[in-house]
């Protein structure tokens, strides 16, 4: 099948226009089963007379084929070698030809193969790269800088080890001193072009990805290389920082231009350099200090200046941590002077922030909300101010309490004209009013002893919460200080501010409302010291119907799909009352259900949310969860044929989370029979393209493991029970998926009758002993010992440690020995969790009790070590778990930064399950044990009595002795 170049380029463009993007996608990812289609999207990437945005889709597609075709879950090429070959020989001469905008897709690209690859499999690349390098071609260095920072920036957020140095080290020791030429180099060709508006941005481009670079090689140790030239690279920082040329200076005032956008990477290098490398750095520190001082006091307002403002707060911030540095901002004059001129005009609202708060609401929100990753410049004013406190505390307080009494002087003259005072001085006194730092769960947990946060909110903060026709900044203002300081409010006053907060709700302000609903959802989520809601639920209950309703209202008001999910911050606090009010959901069920319906119809068409998309299957994950038990034909009703719809549709990110809530609708439903529409998904369940999707197989297993004990009959009668041990033999087949393959294989051992699996077994075992000799994992092998022991608990299911015993003996003679005494019995004692430890309990108790083969075969040893086993399990016996704590606790925060759209699984919490006792009868494991003992005593006519006189030394005699009574 040859790949047709044209009708890819085709497709390529007709996925572009958003009427015809879904058709041109399906298409596309038809053709890229084909032989060499990866070559023939960098073909038409590489042909100049198509069209650029032909070119960009090509570029985008071919960076997803990579993600999803590169390798499999073991780190294996899925591509043919000899198209790996060529894509590795040919992807850097491309890069460097390409647009920029391409050149970003690409990296991304080379990035995701060097994940897998670099540096073992791919030992050329770095000679490749500094081959590449010219003295004065921007568009070719930039395109081989462009690559390495795609590459080296992985190393960052990556842990030490001796595997990640060694790449660095074999980076370091070609593309280190080629590197440093090549910014030298740079730097001659802008001196010689001053006046060459054209060379010169293109070499500040180059400038630009140099200092990302320099800031890459030097995130884990700095690189001997830049140690032994720190002189001149600190010369080049401070010159490229206070350099200036009329052709580089940016006319836009928000965007920033090349001189902005150097300034800032260099400052990102000496935050880098003064926080990890401050003694190698020492000598260099003092001369960018006071640069950075005139910086701050000399650049405007405008929004292009935003990033190298907030990232030379940010140096500052560094400096002021070392207290040799620090001592030079001492003093109420210098002190006066920091927060005049530098913390105030970088801490007040500009025009331009007024106008992001009414024009691009939901921008405003992202950048101003704690936690947020946006360099602005007033997190970077408040973070200095807040080390500027450490070091001075007393000092720093009565300085700025000035300005916060001048500022708040200035509002009272004239509220209406003077508003933006008031917002100044809220800024300014919160920023010192918190301590160390704010979580995502309980804001700020420490105060400045110097002053009185519920004092100040009292007398200045609480009247915009209550005043009709307050500045709506003012009003976030006011919610923003509940949510910073929600920890140290008292449970009285959370109760007089609630119902403030939940009032706002109502604002026409989407920024306030918005807001309302993050503060409303945090304080929900508050627990006092003993674990209990600061706001009580029954005092929610009440509210929980209107309170959902105008919250759907504000998700729903534009109809757009896009719309509906940009704001992730309302579906939370949906998700977050349906958590609190628990089953008092099921009197406002059909509002709920109707609504949450609703939004999956319109977001299925175009998911562009992840986060919010979270919150919504969370949401619906709690209504399945709290309404299920007494609701469960309701709930399925009107939620199988719109889920089931999303399973047929292309919505393939959705899939993963529409398998998790069919499994909880089972789950929750008591019936002891599965519905006729739950019976009807079990086949498509079994499609194998199903289960070559990545994301999809956690959740699917979960589906088919609660489907399975309720429908065991129907598989064998429809002679389903091949269809799902392949895809146990698929999964168990790989580490990745080991998890998966056990779960699904206890399931179908403690579902079906052992006839119906006879013909099944070796095969079984083979495979698992094949994993455990050829490539044995430590989850893997406490899954096998689990296993084990639930075979060898189950006597009375037909059963038990000879049953296994037997068909060990078939799959090899004499396995079964290695395998219990050098594998099951020392690693049980490893097992942690409660319900395992039962099991293994109810395991070894057994065979002690009625074992032929541990009597005859193993009479030597086998008795003995078995007991000594148990003996060691009941030092700590497992306990019957408390499951009755507070729901809240269960359900976790997950932070959706980390969610992304694509073929990774996302666990919904509230479809989490609770671990199952598969030993309800066994309470107390120790007189169970003694009993089980006792009785099986009296059935042999004695015979454990006589193994323990004959097998066991004197502690071993008098421990079983105390467990049997």
């Amino acid at each position: 099948m040859a790949v047709d170049i044209q009708g890819i380029a085709g497709l390529l463009q007709a996925s572009l226009d958003a009427k015809n993007n879904r058709q041109a996608e399906q298409s596309l990812r038809a053709e890229e089963s084909k032989p060499a289609f990866s070559l023939a999207l960098l073909q038409i990437v590489a042909t100049d007379s198509l069209p650029q945005t032909t070119r960009l889709a090509g570029a985008l597609f071919f960076k997803n084929f990579i993600k999803r075709n590169w390798v499999n879950e073991e780190g294996e090429h899925q591509l043919p070698r000899d198209e790996v070959s060529t894509i590795k020989s040919e992807l850097i001469g491309l890069m460097v030809k390409v647009p920029p905008s391409i050149q970003a897709q690409l990296g991304d690209a080379i990035s995701v193969i060097a994940d897998s690859d670099f540096w073992e499999r791919w030992e050329t690349l770095v000679d490749d790269l500094v081959s590449r390098f010219t003295p004065d071609n921007a568009q070719v260095n930039n395109g081989v800088l462009q690559v390495a920072h795609s590459i080296f920036k992985r190393w960052e957020p990556l842990y030490r080890s001796d595997e990640l140095y060694t790449e660095i080290n074999h980076v370091l020791s070609k593309f280190a001193t080629p590197f440093l030429q090549l910014w030298q180099n740079t730097d001659h060709v802008i001196s010689q072009n001053e006046n060459n508006a054209e060379v010169l941005k293109a070499q500040f481009s180059t400038l630009d990805l140099i200092m990302k670079l320099t800031y890459d090689l030097s995130t884990h140790d700095m690189p001997p290389q830049f140690e032994e030239h720190l002189g001149a690279i600190a010369g080049l920082l401070h010159k490229y920082l206070t350099y200036d040329n009329a052709a580089l200076r940016s006319s836009d005032d928000d965007e920033a231009g090349p001189l902005e956008s150097v300034r800032a990477g260099v400052f990102k290098v000496l935050v880098l350099y003064t926080r990890k490398y401050e003694e190698e750095f020492e000598k260099h520190t003092e001369q960018f200090i006071g640069t950075s001082w005139t910086f701050l006091t000399g650049l405007g307002p405008e929004a292009k200046y935003d990033v190298v403002v907030s990232r030379a707060l940010e140096f500052l911030t560094i400096v002021v941590g070392i207290r040799k540095y620090a001592e030079q901002f001492n003093g109420s004059d210098v002190l006066s002077q920091v927060t005049e001129k530098v913390v105030i005009p970088n801490l007040s609202l500009r025009e331009s922030d007024v106008e992001t708060f009414e024009d691009e609401p939901i921008e405003f929100i992202r950048r101003d909300l704690e936690g947020s990753d946006e360099d602005t410049r007033r997190r970077g004013a408040t973070n200095f101010l807040r080390k500027l406190m450490e070091q001075f505390e007393k000092p720093v307080t009565d300085v700025v309490m000035r300005y916060v009494d001048h500022f708040l002087a200035e509002y009272a003259k004239d509220r209406k004209g003077n508003w933006k005072a008031k917002d100044t001085a809220v800024h300014l006194y919160s920023s010192i009013a918190a301590k160390g730092v704010s979580t995502s769960a309980k804001g700020v947990l420490s105060v400045n002893s110097n002053i009185d946060v519920i004092d100040f909110f009292q007398k200045h903060i609480a009247e915009d919460l209550t005043t009709a026709g307050t500045e709506p900044l003012l009003q976030v203002d006011a919610i923003k200080y509940l949510y910073i300081f929600r920890s140290i409010l008292s449970a009285p006053q959370w109760l007089a501010a609630f119902p403030l907060l939940v009032q706002h709700l109502n604002s026409s302000n989407y920024v306030v409302y918005t807001y309302a609903a993050i503060a409303v959802d945090r304080a929900l989520y508050l627990l006092n010291d003993q674990n209990q809601p600061i706001i009580p639920r029954n005092s929610i209950v009440p509210l929980s119907k209107d309170l959902l309703q105008h919250l759907f209202t504000l998700i729903t008001k534009d109809t757009k799909p896009e719309k509906v999910q940009e704001n992730e911050f309302l579906i939370k606090c949906c998700m977050r009352v349906l958590i609190v009010i628990r089953d008092s959901v099921v009197p406002i069920m059909d509002l709920v259900l109707t609504n949450l319906v609703n939004i999956t119809k319109v977001i299925r068409h175009n998911p562009s949310n992840p986060g919010f998309c979270y919150y919504h299957f969370e949401s619906l994950g709690a209504l399945i969860r709290f309404a299920g038990p007494t609701e469960p034909s309701k709930l399925e009703a009107g939620l199988f044929t719109p889920l089931t719809e999303v399973l047929s549709s292309d919505t393939d990110e959705f899939r993963p989370y529409i398998f998790q809530l069919l499994a909880a609708l089972i789950h929750t439903n008591p019936s002891p029979v599965l519905s006729p529409n739950m019976q009807g998904i079990l086949t498509p369940c079994l499609t194998p393209t199903l289960w070559e999707t990545r994301g999809n197989i956690p959740a699917l297993t979960r589906l088919l493991c609660n489907i399975l004990p309720l429908a065991h009959a129907q598989i064998r009668a429809q002679n389903q029970l091949e269809p799902l041990l392949l895809i146990f033999q698929k999964l168990v087949s790989t580490k990745t998926h080991e998890t998966y393959a056990m779960d699904l294989l206890e399931t179908l051992t403690a579902s079906f009758p052992p006839a119906a699996l006879e013909k099944y077994w070796i095969t079984i075992l083979s495979l698992l002993f094949t994993r455990l000799s050829a490539s044995k994992t430590e989850n893997f092998t406490l899954r096998f010992i689990r296993f084990y022991h639930l075979v060898s608990a189950s006597v009375e299911r037909g059963l038990g440690a000879d049953f296994f015993i037997k068909v060990a003996d078939q799959v090899q003679e004499n396995v079964f020995t290695a395998v219990y005494t050098q594998i099951i019995l020392p690693e049980t004692q490893r097992i942690t969790r409660p319900f395992d430890r039962k099991t293994a309990v109810v395991s070894l108790t057994r065979t002690l009790a009625d074992s032929e083969a541990f009597v005859e075969r193993y009479s030597k040893r086998g008795w003995t070590i078995t007991c000594q086993a148990l003996l060691q399990l009941l030092i700590n016996p497992p306990l019957p778990t408390n499951n009755t704590a507070g729901v809240e606790a269960a359900i976790e925060e997950r932070d959706v930064d980390d969610l992304s759209f694509g073929a990774a699984f996302t666990q919904l919490n509230t479809c989490r399950q609770a671990p199952r006792d598969p030993w309800p009868e066994v309470q107390d494991v120790k007189r169970w044990v003694g009993e089980t003992l006792k009785e099986a005593d009296q059935r042999h006519g004695g015979r454990i009595g006589r193994f323990v006189g004959e097998k066991l030394g004197a502690e071993e005699k008098a421990a079983l002795g105390a467990v049997m009574g």
